[in-house]
């Protein structure tokens, strides 16, 4: 894994380190207009070592009438568990049965953790050819699908908050080492993120020059301290962000401020695409908000953008 050694570094211990832009970390959630500043904590053990199964309790009731379901025919998939610093991290992966050398994304979560959604969508992307892996990055801190409600998430105290950018960063880079360690390809390493996930698809793609293209959905923008408005110079053309304009979180003036943001570093290729009758997470098809049209489409174009970025 040359491309995540880090000044001379040959393991995830230190390895990783100067890849990244170190920082304040913050934090911020759209669904309930909140922008919460992170806390420190001691990443001392993981409470969390298996995922979960089905879908979050704080996304309840589920719209059982729109879920889409992607059997496993075809597939290698399932829980598996990822070497980091610390311990042992749970994550979903899944890939094509019999095959290696395929080209990898990275699922990063909504604030929910990693229940039945995004085990699915990584099935999706493994249904096209992707070795796709979805790391619960809130793993030290508990199992987010098993809190009942967005403000206990959400609250100072919640797993949310407490999850810094930082160890987001490091565990996303140790899912890229696991990865390499089941013959994908790591050279052709594309992101993928939803809500929280979507805003930590910008900052990792801004920090980690070894991602090819990334897909940003609904991920909020403006954020106190680190954002993906003030690092978008390290966007380098590799972003799609898609957006809807019944956000109530996410205003058409933070969407501008980010393409001026990207224009302002000379970024003419990144891209963002705004759905007009779209709200915060028009392509969660368990929940109320899903837009059938909308989230087909924008699946296509994420799709069709990591090809043109050869992944």
């Amino acid at each position: 894994m040359e491309d995540f050694k880090r000044d001379g570094g040959t393991d995830l211990d230190g390895a990783t380190a100067s890849l990244h832009e170190r920082g304040p970390e913050t934090l911020a959630d759209s669904q309930i207009k909140s922008l919460t500043p992170n806390t420190k904590f001691s990443r001392r053990a993981f409470a969390m070592t298996s995922l979960g199964v089905g879908f979050a309790l704080a996304a309840q009731p589920i719209q059982a009438q729109t879920v889409i379901a992607t059997p496993e025919t075809g597939l290698d998939a399932g829980e598996v568990k990822v070497k980091t610093r610390d311990g042992m991290m749970p994550a979903y992966r899944a890939r094509p049965k019999g095959k290696t050398g395929t080209p990898v994304v990275l699922v990063i979560h909504e604030i929910f953790g990693v229940h039945e959604h995004i085990k699915d969508l990584c099935r999706r992307l493994a249904k096209v050819g992707y070795y796709a892996i979805a790391p619960d990055l809130y793993a030290r801190l508990g199992d987010a699908s098993q809190v009942s409600d967005i403000p206990t998430l959400m609250g100072p105290d919640g797993i949310v908050t407490k999850t810094s950018d930082d160890s987001v960063r490091r565990d996303l880079d140790a899912a890229v080492v696991f990865a390499a360690s089941e013959k994908a390809n790591t050279k052709r390493l594309a992101v993928t993120g939803f809500c929280w996930g979507g805003r930590q698809t910008w900052l990792y793609t801004e920090q980690t020059p070894g991602v090819r293209a990334a897909a940003a959905w609904y991920g909020p923008l403006d954020t106190p301290g680190k954002s993906p408005i003030s690092l978008a110079a390290g966007a380098k053309g590799r972003v799609i962000g898609f957006y809807g304009a019944k956000d109530t979180g996410i205003t058409a003036e933070h969407v501008a401020a980010m393409r001026k943001a990207l224009a302002d570093a000379g970024d003419t290729e990144s891209r963002i695409i705004v759905y007009p009758d779209a709200p915060h997470g028009f392509n969660a098809d368990y929940r109320p908000s899903y837009m059938k049209k909308d989230a087909l489409e924008a699946w296509q174009n994420m799709l069709g953008w990591f090809k043109s970025h050869g992944v």
